[in-house]
């Protein structure tokens, strides 16, 4: 396999890639294309309306380049596949909805506390349980941060476009393999499986993060080195002798029921994200200057805001659009002048109360906070948005 996966490096593999261009392209064709440039080369998955596209586009393509596609019993299969191939040294990802989503927050967690660095795209609809399959939901936000027990730390794009579904593929790439951490794009079906424009840019512009390997001797090697926030990575086949387990561990990765092992482990992995909060964190401000109320919405749900904040502004009315790019870390920051201005906010989601909830943690005591609830099944319009905007704007 390793021979074959080495096809990555060679001229023949970049000659299958999506060539540079204007396209007409669905969202998760875009991801699936995307990963593929960042240098995926497995994908494990199991067939989740509405994702499926990504994983029959990627069955076709990535033999073509040298890659390997495995259909699995189950997410829970699918999600350790990859942890185990990012462990061979091999970009993986998987692709998912709500439901198998849930399924693989313990392999989540295992790729945290291991620090494998595995992608995982989550087409989110309606829910809660089987839900609507085929129509659109913003449900698993929180599951996204929280889903699996213990303390740790992710990355999570929202892109609310088919650009962002190729952009931030290959940017989840990049920060999985650069922080050793399980990253998410965390799409809603409209925008996984709408068609629209999208720009490729020439392949020597696209940055492609590659592991950062070990530079001493075996025998000095430790794979979760304290002394690194985010320690070298060896990989099977390299001639290191190293230990790698779900349970809590040293520095040489063996077993320990020491606190202060658990203390210097547990309080890494949290550091190495947090630390770095405002290098990964991305958010987009429109209008945000002089606006006395600020919409915060992502994903699909920022199309329709933005909308409404135009017609909104040719009517008068003061309205700025706060559109969070990752979930996880959260932006907070961005909000942090109009805030200090005294602008209210409104934040507008599909589902009964999320997002909205960080937004009460960091600001809560310094302005009114407004939310607008919108059940799965559909997208609020723009014209919905804007009823909300004038309640609340003459409230």
């Amino acid at each position: 396999m390793s021979e074959r996966i080495s096809l990555l490096t060679t001229e023949r593999a970049e000659e299958w890639l999506l060539k540079p261009g204007v396209y007409f392209m669905q969202g998760n064709i875009a991801s699936a294309e995307a990963a593929l440039i960042a240098g995926c080369r497995f994908f494990a998955g199991y067939p989740i309306t509405p994702s499926n596209e990504i994983a029959e586009h990627m069955a076709r393509r990535l033999p073509q380049i040298g890659g390997y596609f495995i259909q699995f019993e189950d997410e829970i299969a699918s999600i350790n596949a990859i942890i185990g191939a990012a462990y061979g040294g091999v970009k993986s990802m998987t692709a998912t909805s709500g439901p198998g989503f849930s399924l693989m927050q313990e392999g989540i967690g295992l790729a945290a506390m291991i620090e494998a660095p595995v992608v995982i795209v989550d087409v989110q609809r309606a829910g809660p349980s089987t839900g609507i399959p085929t129509l659109v939901g913003q449900g698993d936000v929180m599951q996204a941060k929280w889903g699996s027990h213990g303390d740790y730390e992710i990355v999570a794009y929202l892109p609310n476009s088919v650009q962002e579904m190729f952009d931030l593929t290959i940017e989840a790439f990049n920060t999985a393999w650069e922080y050793r951490v399980p990253v998410i794009v965390l799409a809603d079906q409209s925008v996984g499986q709408m068609i629209e424009r999208l720009k490729v840019p020439p392949l020597d512009e696209i940055k492609v993060v590659e592991r950062n390997a070990p530079t001493v001797p075996p025998e000095e090697y430790l794979p979760f080195d304290s002394r690194y926030l985010i320690p070298p990575m060896a990989v099977a086949g390299e001639g290191y002798r190293f230990h790698v387990t779900a349970l809590t561990h040293d520095d040489r990765g063996y077993p320990s029921t020491s606190h202060e092992v658990s203390t210097k482990l547990v309080t890494r992995l949290v550091r190495k994200i947090r630390e770095n909060e405002k290098v990964i964190g991305r958010y987009e401000a429109i209008a945000l200057d002089d606006a006395e109320l600020v919409i915060v919405a992502y994903g699909i749900t920022s199309r329709s805001a933005l909308r409404a904040v135009r017609e909104a502004r040719r009517e008068g009315l003061k309205v700025g659009l706060f559109r969070p790019i990752t979930a996880w870390p959260f932006p907070y920051w961005g909000l942090r002048e109009a805030v200090d201005r005294g602008a209210r906010i409104l934040v507008v989601e599909i589902n009964m109360g999320q997002m909205v909830r960080v937004v009460r943690e960091h600001y809560s005591n310094l302005v009114d906070i407004y939310f607008m609830p919108w059940a799965p099944g559909s997208v609020p319009r723009p014209h919905d948005i804007l009823l909300k905007v004038k309640e609340v704007y003459g409230g």
